[in-house]
């Protein structure tokens, strides 16, 4: 569900950019669209933007990176599955985005490398970075097979995944790495509270699974269904069987006439 959702605004932003562009030579549509899904690095700029700390998680930027971080979503997010199940794997990936929002602006608040510029974040990167730091924190001796390298185990994929963000600080668009390291602590705190049967995504959860719209009545019918008919009561019965015929009886009250019938014969 979630790498669908990626793919599809993904593809919808890209189709749309790429057909303004060849009819107008301008992407003025596309630009406002993602003017209201990027998070903004100033809390003035954010407040009439509140939403963003959710789309901008599911707004890619870039064919490579994007194919990139789907590809590793879906083969350490399927192991975190496995393990832990889709409804926290879906609690993970929104509060992993959501810390690295709040680390993201913090960040650019605190550090003088980044008063006083606007910067934009954008894509799924932090999420997934929670996913792939947290299942190394799940499952850290378990091995994946890359390419070039062999076998390798999930906690140096997470640590070397960190050691690249954390020399990547003040490089260029260096303050939208702080959505990954925030995502990243997430993802660690995450799973290690898990394991001590704290679960901090219980309410998240709960809000996209959906209720169910059938109801189910339940009625106490034990006694009825244990005490012997009364003789009024049978009487009753028969009464209407000879002036309107069986047919024309309750369920209730063939189930009443098959009980007194039972008796009689026990």
């Amino acid at each position: 569900m979630l790498i669908g959702i990626n793919v599809a605004v993904f593809l919808v932003l890209g189709l749309l950019a790429i057909i303004e562009m060849l009819t107008t030579r301008q992407a003025a549509l596309y630009t406002t669209i993602t003017s209201y899904l990027v998070l903004p690095s100033s809390v003035n700029a954010l407040l009439p933007h509140f939403w963003t700390p959710i789309t901008y998680m599911f707004l890619n930027a870039g064919i490579l990176g994007f194919i990139f971080n789907m590809l590793w979503f879906f083969w350490i997010g399927q192991i975190f599955e496995e393990y832990l199940g889709g409804k926290k794997l879906l609690t993970l990936y929104v509060l992993g985005g959501l810390a690295g929002a709040a680390v993201y602006i913090g960040a650019c608040a605190i550090f003088p490398l980044f008063n006083g510029v606007l910067t934009m974040a954008t894509g799924s990167a932090a999420c997934v970075m929670a996913i792939i730091v947290g299942t190394a924190t799940l499952l850290p001796d378990y091995s994946i097979f890359m390419m070039f390298f062999g076998e390798v185990k999930l906690k140096w994929i997470g640590l070397v995944y960190v050691l690249l963000d954390v020399f990547a600080i003040v490089g260029p668009g260096s303050a939208v790495v702080f959505t990954h390291l925030g995502a990243a602590l997430l993802g660690f705190v995450y799973v290690r509270q898990l394991r001590s049967g704290r679960d901090w995504g219980s309410a998240l959860g709960k809000v996209f699974v959906p209720k169910s719209k059938l109801k189910v009545v339940s009625k106490n019918t034990a006694k009825n269904l244990s005490a012997k008919p009364q003789q009024d009561e049978i009487d009753n019965i028969l009464d209407k069987i000879s002036k309107s015929g069986y047919d024309s009886l309750s369920k209730q009250e063939k189930e009443t006439l098959f009980r007194a019938s039972k008796d009689d014969k026990s």
